[in-house]
């Protein structure tokens, strides 16, 4: 059974013959290749004009790498946690549950803790985020950074599983005829919530999947 060697090994040949990518690519696909093995193959040499493939450079992951991508996720995670809560208790104070009880003092702490976790998460967020973006813009090659594919793609299957949960508990409440404004308020902010994420850190990938093929 051929390996990811021998890919590399081919599409270095096909390309020293001239042939073209997209050639290349159909080539592939008819013999089965799946489309992420074939763009990692592709884009392991440069587009450039030259008598002979020309490889890129290998990016090898980094204490430093590492440490920037673990910050910017679990930052992300703290802001969208966070963020959600605090509309919770707003929501709360809004519309308050007649049959929940007194719990102001409760909804006042949750209320401080969610705004000093978002005034001190928020900020490291978008710094650490600008910091990776400069690197990926001086250094397209690192959008193939292991540890970077790997937490966007954790992150999005923490997204989708939120909004998957999040439709269903909206559908069991309707079936059980049990919707209220306030559980809808909630259900929205939860899928606003998730499904920014999603959307972005999706478009991220489709990003990366271009540069990969051009």
């Amino acid at each position: 059974m051929a390996t990811n060697d021998d890919l590399t090994a081919f599409v270095r040949e096909a390309l020293g013959r001239g042939l073209p990518r997209t050639q290349i690519e159909d080539a592939l696909r008819q013999a089965g290749w799946a489309p992420e093995q074939i763009g990692t193959a592709l884009s392991a040499y440069a587009p450039v004009d030259f008598p002979i493939p020309v490889p890129r450079p290998r990016i090898s992951l980094s204490a430093r790498e590492a440490f920037l991508y673990l910050l910017q996720f679990s930052t992300l995670y703290t802001v969208a946690y966070n963020l959600g809560s605090l509309l919770f208790q707003f929501v709360n104070r809004a519309l308050p549950d007649p049959a929940g009880g007194p719990y102001q003092d409760f909804t006042g702490a949750a209320i401080r803790w969610s705004v000093s976790a978002l005034i001190v998460a928020f900020p490291v967020f978008m710094f650490v985020s600008s910091v990776n973006s400069r690197a990926v813009r001086a250094n397209p090659a690192i959008r193939a950074s292991p540890v970077r594919r790997w937490l966007t793609y954790v992150t999005l299957f923490g997204a989708a599983c939120t909004l998957i949960g999040d439709v269903m508990s909206l559908v069991y409440s309707a079936l059980g005829g049990e919707l209220t404004t306030r559980f809808v308020l909630k259900v929205v902010i939860v899928g606003a919530i998730a499904g920014t994420i999603f959307w972005y850190y999706l478009s991220d990938l489709r990003t990366d999947e271009k540069d990969t093929q051009a």
